[in-house]
């Protein structure tokens, strides 16, 4: 008689990855953020702010001019308040990255800003440019974000997280906060397992009465 296939445990159909090593990684990577923040609301980014934006489009190629023309002529005459959003906005990653805020919808949005830097102020990091030596740092954070999104689907809800006790008393927040509905272990019993074939029932082995 062959061996019955294994049955399925209960609450096996939901996500058993540890969620600790990613959010550590988020926590680390919610640090940089805090210094880069930092650096952002000192005033020698506010005065060189948009001699920078202008510098970069400077060494661009023809091919690319209009794209960084349309940003210089967008900022220039409110080149203090993109400043200050820029900040704003940096310093709100941060906040989201240490405290597990958002999570979906800060990963995706804040990897949707890191290529607008990367294609803006660093000029795409310039590897078409003569002596570049790297591609810039903005594209390594988009890419970083793209992959906390993706360790977020396997790891589902993270209880060092401020999601996870918002998702809790909110039941829409989910929404912005987990890539696909949480699975929670334990809310439903699986399904009963079909009988293998060759595998015989306890009914079967049970033994018959005799008639008469």
């Amino acid at each position: 008689m062959r061996n019955p296939m294994p049955v399925a445990k209960e609450g096996s159909g939901t996500r058993c990855v540890s969620p600790w090593p990613m959010s550590a990684l988020r926590v680390v990577f919610g640090v940089i953020w805090s210094i880069d923040a930092t650096l952002k609301w000192l005033p020698g980014f506010r005065a060189g702010y948009m001699s920078t934006i202008m510098g970069i489009a400077n060494g661009q190629p023809a091919w690319l001019k209009p794209w960084f023309r349309f940003w210089v002529n967008l900022q220039h005459p409110r080149a203090m308040f993109f400043a200050y959003l820029v900040a704003v906005v940096e310093s709100l990653i941060a906040v989201a990255l240490l405290t597990g805020f958002a999570r979906k919808f800060t990963y995706a949005s804040a990897a949707v800003f890191s290529f607008l830097i990367w294609a803006t102020a660093e000029g795409f990091g310039g590897p078409y440019t003569s002596g570049a030596s790297d591609i810039g740092t903005a594209v390594i954070y988009a890419v970083v974000f793209l992959g906390l999104l993706a360790l977020s689907y396997y790891a589902g809800p993270s209880p060092y997280s401020v999601d996870y006790y918002l998702d809790r008393r909110l039941s829409w927040w989910w929404r912005v906060a987990e890539v696909g509905h949480p699975k929670r272990s334990g809310s439903k019993l699986p399904a009963a397992q079909p009988v293998p074939p060759g595998v015989l029932s306890p009914q079967r082995l049970a033994p018959t009465k005799s008639r008469g």
